[in-house]
């Protein structure tokens, strides 16, 4: 069977290029993980869901993936959070790293084969910062160890950056032991009150960059698939990234880069620096989990993304739309054997858009399209069936279920039982809303009531009033149910 024709933007090159993986039929994939001093902010959140939906697909398609993302357990926003609370920064950082867990977890992100920390992989660090001093692209100053940005003839080849305007913009600060304005640290000598570790420069811990260079060549070796993380790494992060592992292996690291776009609060970047984030666990105190991840996934990962209390309420109401799409569904097929035989209309295609927005460069947007288009014909099949065979039109909602299944696997979405999901939405609309339940009990036996005696009136009468709780019943052949009714907007 031939490959897959996927296709993914390369930063490098800055164009779509086919993915022809080191290895047939393996990817390794590298992703920057959390700098672990805080909670993360529903920015990071939308980096990582972008690269948890590629390493899914990547999988769907028959790839077999191998997929590392790395704590940062060390580093100087770690120490300064640990000294503003009084804990160890090893106490602080390990208490992030679960907190990271439980809010990967709550957003349905699954966990990467490797998960490596920095604090774990001090020895071959410390050697790959060896081999840099041995071939001379980098140089130790009293127990700091710099890299010597001048020497790599190919630095700033994925930013594009001029290297003389980057010059000016860089100055030596006061106590920096740097020879030039643009060599960064590899190592940094101890002081106190920080974690530090034996090397030949003395006792010290890693700088920022040289971490990821070490653990992806570990764990994937010297030259690996794609490397993935959000745009605004791409200078420095990701550029020094280039120049140390290059510079040190003469290979090159990665085949393809991967960079997901900003998401936008107010018309700004959200960031922790600029004070301007919501925490993810925030968001899903109030949001559900599917459909924070529907809102990340509406736009391409490498898209710009508008967050706002609207949009969630609209992620959230199409989430809605589809879960009570599939409960009718179920209702009408489940455990149901309509025998063998033809499809109505072309129920096929729909997956087949769906792979074919997938394999262009990952198109989330593209790809919910598709599913837009099967959950319309599962709703005109379940409420105006255009042709009267049950068994066609049964065969048919069953087949385009199971397309919704093989989907869900690769967005996260639509993995909930219809039911569970619907009532988890609507307690806590009731919560939200204030609505009294034991009321809109009482109204729906009073409506019932009424129109068993055919008391149409009446039934409406009290139809009316419900509304005016803000609740919205529907009638269907399995009985009456109800759930709290949009906002205004």
């Amino acid at each position: 069977m031939a490959p897959p024709s996927i296709r993914l933007f390369n930063t490098m090159s800055m164009q779509k290029e086919p993915l022809e993986p080191l290895v047939p039929g393996e990817v390794k994939v590298y992703v920057c993980g959390p700098t672990v001093y805080s909670y993360i902010h529903i920015g990071n959140a939308r980096t990582f869901t972008s690269f948890d939906v590629v390493v899914r697909y990547l999988r769907y398609r028959g790839f077999k993936v191998t997929y590392v993302r790395n704590y940062t357990d060390v580093d100087d926003k770690i120490i300064k959070a640990a000294h503003e609370t009084g804990e160890a920064p090893v106490d602080l950082a390990s208490r992030f790293v679960e907190a990271f867990r439980e809010d990967a977890r709550a957003l349905h992100l699954r966990e990467p084969d490797v998960s490596p920390r920095v604090s774990e992989t001090i020895p071959e660090i410390v050697a790959l910062i060896q081999t840099l001093v041995d071939k001379g692209y980098a140089y130790e100053a009293k127990g700091d160890v710099y890299f010597a940005v001048g020497k790599d003839e190919d630095y700033a080849k994925l930013s594009k950056r001029n290297l003389d305007d980057l010059c000016q913009g860089e100055r030596v600060q006061p106590g920096d032991l740097k020879r030039e304005p643009l060599d960064f640290a590899l190592w940094k000598a101890a002081k106190p009150g920080e974690p530090s570790w034996d090397s030949p420069w003395g006792k010290g811990r890693p700088g920022w960059h040289i971490e990821c260079s070490a653990m992806s060549e570990k764990f994937l070796g010297r030259t690996f698939d794609i490397h993935g993380g959000a745009l605004d790494l791409i200078f420095p992060h990701h550029e020094n990234e280039i120049a140390q592992s290059e510079s040190a292996t003469g290979q090159t690291m990665a085949k393809y880069w991967m960079h997901c776009g900003f998401l936008d609060l107010e018309g700004a970047k959200m960031s922790k620096s600029l004070g301007n984030v919501v925490r993810l666990r925030d968001a899903l105190a109030k949001v559900d989990a599917e459909a924070l991840r529907f809102f990340f996934l509406s736009t391409h990962y490498r898209h710009p993304l508008n967050f706002g209390e609207k949009a969630l309420q609209d992620a959230e109401g199409r989430m809605e739309y589809f879960y009570e799409t599939l409960r009718k569904v179920d209702e009408r097929v489940a455990g149901k054997d309509f025998g063998k035989g033809p499809l109505h209309g072309d129920p096929a295609r729909f997956l087949a858009e769906f792979e074919s927005a997938m394999d262009d460069d990952f198109n989330t947007a593209g790809a919910l399209g598709a599913l837009s288009g099967l959950f319309g014909f599962m709703n005109e099949l379940t409420d105006k069936p255009p042709v009267k065979d049950k068994p066609l039109v049964g065969r048919t909602l069953q087949a385009l279920r199971e397309q919704v299944r093989e989907t869900s696997r690769v967005l996260g979405v639509f993995e909930d039982d219809p039911g569970e999901w619907l009532l988890r939405r609507r307690d806590r609309a009731v919560r939200e809303r204030g609505i009294d339940v034991a009321e809109v009990e009482r109204l729906l036996s009073e409506r019932t009531a009424a129109r068993a005696a055919k008391d149409f009136a009446k039934a409406d009468q009290v139809r009316g009033a419900l509304k005016a709780l803000g609740v919205d019943i529907m009638d269907t052949p399995a009985g009456t149910s109800w759930k709290v009714a949009a906002a205004a907007s």
